[in-house]
Parts: C-alpha cells; sequence; structure tokens
C-alpha cells in the first residue's frame, strides 16, 4: 500500500508574513533581509555573501577612520516613505486648488473648488464667503474621491481665482488649475 504524502513545512517570513522564497517580491525585502539570513541562511545564499563583503568593506572604512554615514552626503536622516499595501509608495500630494464646471439640466451649472483645505483654510468658512460674494447657495460637500469639496451653484469659474487669492493670500494664483475637457490648466 502507498504511503499517504505529508503536508510539506513552510518557513515563513517573521517580518513581512510571506513564504521566506517569496521575500524578494514583497514589499520591503530590504527589511527581510536581516531575518532572513539568521533564520533562512540556505533560501538565499547570496545574501550571506554581500554580508561579508560589507562587513570587510565596513572594517576597512573604519581603519581608515571614515564612517559610512559620513561618506554619504545628506543621509543624516532616513527619507519617511508612505507604503501602500501591494509595496506600492504614496506621492505625496503637492498643495493645489482645482475648479471644475460641471454642467447639469443644460443652463444650470455648478463649480466645485478643491484643495482649499490643503492651505489651512476651513472650507465651512470658505463656502459661506463664497456664497455671500457671488449670490448663490455653496456647500461642502464630499466627492468621489472621499474628500472634502466646497459645490457652489452657477458658472463663477473665472471670478473664484480672484476672491480666492484677495480672501486668503497663502494661496497664491501659481496654485489654481481649471479642469477643461478633463484636462488640468494652469489658472495663471
Amino acid at each position: 500500500m502507498a504511503e499517504k504524502p505529508q503536508p510539506v513545512k513552510v518557513l515563513y517570513c517573521g517580518v513581512c508574513g510571506l513564504p521566506a522564497e517569496y521575500c524578494e517580491f514583497g514589499p520591503d525585502f530590504e527589511k527581510c533581509k536581516p531575518w532572513l539570513i539568521r533564520n533562512a541562511p540556505d533560501i538565499y545564499p547570496d545574501l550571506i555573501k554581500d554580508v561579508k563583503d560589507a562587513e570587510s568593506v565596513t572594517e576597512q572604512l573604519q581603519g581608515a577612520s571614515i564612517s559610512d554615514k559620513a561618506s554619504v552626503p545628506g543621509s543624516s536622516k532616513p527619507e519617511e516613505v508612505k507604503r501602500l499595501p501591494g509595496g506600492k509608495i504614496k506621492k505625496k500630494e503637492k498643495p493645489e486648488v482645482i475648479i471644475e464646471k460641471v454642467t447639469r439640466n443644460r443652463r444650470k451649472s455648478i463649480t466645485t473648488v478643491k484643495g482649499l483645505e490643503l492651505f489651512g483654510v476651513k472650507l465651512s468658512d470658505a463656502s459661506k464667503k463664497l456664497g455671500k460674494k457671488f449670490a448663490t447657495g455653496a456647500s461642502v460637500v464630499k466627492g468621489p474621491t472621499e474628500k472634502e469639496q466646497i459645490d457652489v451653484q452657477g458658472d463663477i469659474s473665472f471670478d473664484v481665482v480672484d476672491f480666492i487669492t484677495e480672501t486668503w493670500p497663502d494661496v497664491p494664483e501659481t496654485a489654481i488649475y481649471f479642469i477643461e475637457d478633463g484636462k488640468k490648466v494652469a489658472a495663471a
């Protein structure tokens, strides 16, 4: 009678949680390397060779009274990088105000102002000021990307640029953009 096959024992990485063979494809292989060298040296033999080479270079630098960090300019503090699931790097959002005109029911239009909160402007106060200045209804709503934006009734897209730069001097005119025909166009 044939023997029953036994389940395979899989070694999982203590850092990323993937099987050790797949760590190099994970979100941050550099963090996994020390764990792999200690716990799974047979899977990545190149890592052990690289570590020995790095140790010899470090010893040579210390013998010449030069440190690793001093030799690389600007390496005083590591750069903080936000990582999303799957290892994707999140880009920093540069502050900009986007004005978009949306037409509804042929003649009616809504002007949407996005990004004022990135300049420290309270959106509720801004919607009140916009409503009073242009004598229209203005409200703070959540947009499709779950970020808050200001919806103003009517087509005020070109007048609102001057109003924003006069009312909030922290918002430069170079940071204001229009969306026309699906393209981002500078207001200045």
